[in-house]
């Protein structure tokens, strides 16, 4: 059929293509570079600066002690109670630091979640999270509130190093979702007018610890 023989007539061709690629014209072109300069203070600063320009809430913290007393002192200022967390690891580093607070099962109820993070980018405020971690894929998103606890050896510079760093925490198998949460949802939608918490956290915190 004619049909038949014109498609086999493209695929002859795409395969020959294929064998032989043409090389690039101009390959200074390509961007292999990046358009960025690396930082010119510490990263923990960049991330700070950047992240709470975008309505985020930062603090650093020098040990998990002091991270314990922070929280503390956030959940009874904001009286939560219903506090999401999936993490064992991490539920067992708090609890270990004296976090006496109880956990609930009601994600769409709760006051806040609680997360760690696969790693936070400096340049552009944004903490990676990713399908593989045991929060899974609505925790950071459904909670009112979404409360990340981020370690310093868990900074890099930008995006890509954000990719590397997963390629090769991963790499027979990279997550089927990575995520980059750069402060709270936001909207300008509507009358190009800028409205905060729509389709996700209202309030975005970022407690770091160092290490």
């Amino acid at each position: 059929m004619k049909v038949s023989n014109s498609k086999e007539t493209i695929l002859k061709k795409i395969r020959q293509a294929l064998s032989t690629p043409v090389p690039v014209p101009f390959p200074l072109s390509e961007g292999t570079e990046s358009v960025f300069q690396p930082s010119s203070q510490e990263l923990e600063v960049e991330f700070a600066e950047n992240f709470t320009k975008l309505l985020g809430r930062f603090s650093f913290c020098f040990n998990e002690k002091e991270l314990v007393q922070q929280l503390q002192l956030l959940f009874e200022t904001r009286k939560w109670e219903n506090i999401y967390c999936r993490e064992d690891a991490l539920k067992q580093t708090l609890s270990a630091s004296g976090f006496k607070q109880t956990y609930t099962n009601d994600l769409p109820n709760c006051d806040a979640s609680i997360t760690g993070c696969e790693c936070l980018v400096a340049r552009t405020g944004s903490i990676v999270l990713s399908s593989a971690q045991q929060s899974g894929r609505t925790v950071s998103v459904y909670a009112p509130v979404h409360i990340c606890i981020a370690y310093t050896d868990q900074m890099v510079y930008d995006i890509k190093d954000s990719l590397s760093l997963l390629k090769n925490k991963y790499p027979e198998n990279l997550p089927s979702l990575i995520t980059l949460a750069t402060g709270p949802s936001r909207t300008a939608d509507i009358e190009k007018t800028l409205v905060v918490g729509v389709h996700g956290p209202k309030e975005v915190f970022c407690f770091l610890i160092e290490r």
